[in-house]
């Protein structure tokens, strides 16, 4: 069977401090002009974020990608939506391509959010009448009704990631590529969007799916390819090349920051695991008390706001699910404008041995505006005297408590 997409020796480079030339200034022209004759050249240096990608999908396939920050994952798919070109190397693609890589991509703002489901299915090369045979189900899938012909530059971002991701899934595209815009939305949006990629696949259209989001990649992604420095490090079994990822020291992290984003409503700032002395910490002995410690910043005053933390084993399995709330239900009562931390304890001698991922939300309006959801941390729990290693046994299991049990003698 003949791939549907062939990526051969791939490479990408930029040069640091200039821009394309498709999207300079005449000012700019001019400068890099002026250098070059000064110099020989316009001055910068240059980086790859791709070298030497190849690899083939087959029809139906579902292909995760997954790296670090700057592996190169989202300029993979820039350069197979066509959005840029590549420095070197080739990309075969047999089939229509829809994209959803930043909320704005595809969508033009002027136009309502019914002129641009018809522009990008007429992209596709879709009839009016088959645009017209998916309308309803975009526009429901979307919850968008009631803005449908209203400019999309009047959107929120969750709404026109919403009709963004509709339109891209529902206009029946060969290859379907997704980069991790999904963490902007709610979570039962979320969950939503991963149903119907499931779904699509079932359906024998191909998917390329870029997210941090592990747990998602594993549910959803047959194979997998992990990016490092813009080189190919695995690729094979999903299973296999996440365990590669979260073992070999390319997702370890203790604490994770995230600059402000001027103008929005709030900002998650800081993540980060710290020890009983606290000290961050990517290792803790089974025996340790840990804790969870946040930042976070609101900016106009609001109700319902949720802190959220999930931490999930590296298979995607979910160990437990906590939020500030649980305990202190005032939180979710009007917030004023400030700054916030917040910190929740682990005990020890609770999880099992292994190494875990944790995904950190900040919502409010009831988990309708999303302002982050994101795999902040990773982390391992090492032996120190499990229960189970006194008698050279590896108890299987999320969790590994040691329990107070009560035994009598009757006779």
């Amino acid at each position: 069977m003949r791939p549907i997409v062939t990526v051969e020796n791939l490479g990408k480079q930029y040069r640091l401090g200039t821009q394309s030339a498709a999207y300079s200034t005449l000012r700019e022209s001019l400068t890099n002009s002026i250098l070059r004759r000064q110099n020989g050249r316009a001055k910068g240096e240059t980086i790859w974020a791709l070298r030497d990608v190849s690899f083939e999908i087959a029809p139906g396939d579902v292909l995760g990608i997954i790296g670090r920050n700057g592996a190169g994952k989202s300029t993979l798919l820039k350069i197979l939506s066509r959005v840029t070109e590549p420095t070197t190397g080739r990309v075969e693609l047999h089939g229509r391509v829809g994209s959803l890589l930043e909320v704005g991509t595809g969508f033009h703002p002027e136009l309502t959010g019914r002129e641009n489901i018809f522009l990008n299915g007429s992209i596709l090369g879709m009839s009016r009448k088959d645009i017209l045979r998916r309308f309803d189900e975009i526009v429901s899938f979307a919850e968008v009704e009631k803005f449908i012909d209203t400019p999309v530059k009047r959107y929120s971002s969750g709404m026109y990631l919403r009709l963004a991701f509709a339109v891209a899934a529902h206009l029946e595209p060969e290859i379907l590529v997704v980069d991790e815009v999904l963490a902007v939305g709610d979570f039962a949006f979320q969950q939503k969007c991963l149903n119907k990629m499931q779904d699509v696949s079932t359906h024998g259209r191909t998917i390329l799916f870029v997210s941090h989001n592990i747990g998602a990649i594993s549910r959803l992604c047959r194979r997998c390819i992990l990016l490092d420095e813009g080189r190919i490090v695995e690729a094979g079994p999903t299973q296999q090349v996440v365990q590669t990822y979260v073992s070999s020291g390319l997702s370890e992290r203790a604490e994770y920051l995230q600059a402000r984003v001027a103008g929005q409503q709030m900002n998650l700032l800081r993540v980060a695991l710290c020890g009983d002395d606290d000290q961050l910490r990517t290792e803790v002995g089974y025996h340790e008390t840990f804790r969870f410690l946040f930042e976070y910043e609101i900016n106009r005053p609001c109700t319902d706001v949720v802190l959220g933390v999930a931490v999930f084993t590296v298979d995607g399995t979910c160990a437990f699910v906590s939020a500030d709330f649980d305990a202190h239900p005032e939180l979710l009562g009007p917030r004023d404008v400030g700054r916030y931390t917040a910190a929740v304890e682990i005990p020890g001698k609770w999880l099992n041995t292994g190494r875990y991922v944790v995904r950190v939300s900040l919502s409010c309006d009831a988990g309708r505006q999303c302002f982050a959801d994101i795999e902040a941390l990773s982390f391992n729990v090492i032996d120190t005297g499990t229960p189970g290693a006194r008698h050279g046994i590896q108890r299987k299991g999320i969790l590994q408590p040691v329990l107070d049990w009560s035994t009598k003698q009757l006779v």
